[in-house]
């Protein structure tokens, strides 16, 4: 991958362009990142309101009907659905695990098959999830598999 950076006083924003010889699963990620700059979630801690960005989440979870954003430092409750943050166009790092959990491919950093044709993901900050065997296809997919 070849990568030029150009600085121009007179642009009034970023512009990205994106030049490749077809579009595979890795520019689709680059993509990914790139709209998810500025994009935020709000979620609750202690109380308190916060602005997250997407990137900084591991993995979303629903446990009794409420939606919780995992961090390295923090477990926020969000009033999000699952469907809402995995259909957000600026959240494409976000894939199905199983019935009740997202994770933020971009936070996965190993994987290995697991019992039953499930397969399992290990985070960057050394937690283990495991992706059903609905949905492991889907993720062996997005990384390019």
């Amino acid at each position: 991958m070849k990568l030029t950076v150009e600085q121009d006083a007179a642009l009034d924003d970023i512009e990205v362009h994106i030049r490749c010889p077809r579009i595979d699963s890795r520019v689709q990620r680059i993509i990914g990142a790139a709209e998810m700059e500025g994009h935020k979630f709000a979620a609750f801690v202690d109380g308190y309101l916060r602005l997250i960005n997407p990137a900084d989440v591991l993995y979303a979870e629903t446990v009794d009907g409420k939606t919780f954003l995992y961090t390295t430092s923090a477990v926020l409750e969000s009033s999000l659905s699952l469907s809402d943050i995995e259909s957000d166009s600026t959240t494409s790092e976000f894939v199905r695990a199983n019935r009740t959990t997202l994770v933020n491919l971009s936070h996965v950093v190993g994987l290995r098959p697991y019992l039953g044709a499930r397969l399992e993901m290990v985070l960057d900050n050394d937690e283990h999830l495991i992706a059903s065997r609905q949905f492991a296809p889907l993720i062996k997919k997005h990384i390019g598999l």
